[in-house]
């Protein structure tokens, strides 16, 4: 008859570490994941305003994005590693690698088998776009890397917001909108440097807990550039610039729902104050909090922009 232990085994090791399933669900960051989700039905809300709808390269649009972030996480977790950049004990949440609960060559692998995936979903696309894809595809796929890996890592010197606002704003709105409608538009442009904004706040809450671990190691951070005051700040400007940017399709669905966004900068402005309020540890649940207003946001933003709610303004 087996123990309790034994029945966890899969759960937890004999040793107290995390098992294997969980320590893979942890390098996902699956806190983060809804910046790829945000991206994907923010560049959906648009095309529905505009009376364009094909749930199936909507649907391969978000599995890509989903994959490519993955992988990109996957990578940054790998190439942190191998440069010296994460410790064991960090502030931030437990990883796999740096903790010895996953090999850096199984790291490797699986951050080749996720861009693999998303490279397979991307093909699947040109039969909506065209071959160009390929093109935005590569670009997309060098970014990822880049941002942990090459010669200029983005990450590590302090453009990794300016990234995060390309890729997953202005990349995955725009070519969402693009496969549903056939061309891009000023309001995809606005709704990807809202979403990339927004996104921008979940590295600044990791950037800012991670602040002391960062400079001890010189990678910079634009908290470690600009200093924690600076960044905590722009978090706050963040949020109510991608609501002006989003203004226009909130009132042309209805004055009524202005209530959402309302509510997101009043939710907004409370999570600001936690941050400025905490630090190490503590600041963890502000990134996955950070993370789901975010989407709340733009899954109302997709309701109002899919029905008319014109009648109860």
């Amino acid at each position: 008859m087996k123990t309790e232990t034994e029945k966890k085994k899969d759960n937890t090791s004999a040793a107290g570490r995390p098992g294997p399933l969980k320590v893979w669900i942890e390098a996902m960051r699956l806190r983060t994941l809804p910046a790829s989700i945000s991206g994907v039905l923010a560049g959906v809300a648009v095309a529905l305003q505009r009376g364009h709808f094909d749930w199936l390269p909507a649907l391969l649009c978000l599995l890509f994005a989903l994959a490519a972030q993955i992988g990109s996480n996957f990578a940054n977790e790998y190439y942190d590693y191998r440069d010296g950049l994460d410790k064991p004990g960090r502030e931030g949440f437990r990883r796999g690698v740096t903790e010895g609960d996953i090999t850096p060559l199984a790291m490797h692998r699986a951050t080749a088998i996720a861009f693999g995936i998303a490279a397979l979903i991307g093909c699947s696309l040109i039969y909506w776009g065209g071959w160009w894809l390929v093109l935005a595809g590569i670009f997309i796929f060098i970014g990822a890397l880049s941002y942990s890996a090459g010669p200029f890592p983005l990450s590590r010197n302090a453009m990794g917001e300016i990234a995060v606002v390309i890729f997953y704003g202005l990349i995955p709105v725009g070519f969402t909108f693009y496969l549903q409608t056939g061309y891009f538009s000023y309001d995809d442009f606005a709704a990807g440097l809202a979403v990339g904004l927004m996104s921008a706040n979940i590295l600044i809450v990791n950037n800012y807990r991670d602040h002391d671990d960062d400079k001890a190691v010189n990678k910079l951070t634009t908290a470690v550039v600009f200093g924690r005051n600076a960044v905590a700040w722009a978090y706050l400007l963040n949020g109510f610039i991608a609501v002006a940017l989003t203004l226009g399709m909130w009132i042309s669905a209805g004055t009524v729902t202005l209530v959402f966004p309302t509510l997101y900068l009043i939710a907004h402005v409370c999570l600001w104050r936690y941050l400025r309020a905490n630090e190490g540890h503590r600041l963890n649940p502000a990134l996955g909090m950070t993370a789901m207003l975010m989407l709340l946001f733009i899954i109302a933003l997709l309701v109002v922009s899919a029905v008319d709610f014109t009648p109860f303004s």
